[in-house]
């Protein structure tokens, strides 16, 4: 994330936290997000400088007005201003982190080679929840390669139990041995 994403980011936050509508423009934001990674063409017609600022603004309002809330139509149309347009995906990754941190959630991947079963699903988010104190948002992943086990991500950092991390342990320490 750049530096730029994460100021705006926070900026959009602190608007919509003293507003009290921080998870409705979280949602919004997800969509919108969204929407835009599957039209390229819009992101840098909006983000063009051929433009003039009255027709991008124009634009936005078309396609958004009605359909988000007016502070985040309003954020969009400064970012295409400032020539900052393309650096929603960042904003929202910083905007999302602020919320969950003021909302105690803990966002975590899973990935295993096959699915989680409901009861695996549960004890998990329940261990989680007791080490942590947090809510656990899990998102899961399905990954064959790990051959076995689990990789926990969290915040940057990653706990891995799975068949395939164990294999390339060991491969390090043998490695380390015949040296």
């Amino acid at each position: 994330m750049t530096k730029t994403a994460k100021t705006y980011g926070d900026a959009l936050y602190e608007l919509a936290e003293e507003s009290g509508k921080a998870p409705a423009i979280l949602e919004e934001l997800e969509t919108l997000e969204g929407i835009l990674r599957e039209n390229p063409a819009y992101v840098k017609l909006i983000g063009s400088g051929s433009l003039k600022k009255e027709e991008r603004c124009g634009l936005l309002d078309e396609a958004f007005r009605g359909r988000v809330d007016s502070y985040l139509l309003n954020f969009l149309k400064i970012l295409s201003e400032r020539g900052h347009f393309g650096e929603l995906s960042g904003i929202l990754e910083e905007y999302r982190a602020r919320h969950y941190e003021a909302s105690g959630i803990l966002e975590v991947k899973a990935v295993s080679a096959v699915p989680l079963s409901d009861a695996q699903r549960d004890k998990l988010t329940q261990k989680l929840r007791e080490k942590t104190g947090k809510t656990i948002l899990l998102r899961e992943k399905v990954d064959p390669s790990v051959l076995g086990g689990l990789r926990l991500e969290t915040a940057g950092k990653s706990m891995d139990g799975t068949v395939a991390g164990e294999i390339r342990r060991l491969g390090s320490i043998l490695n380390e041995l015949s040296v």
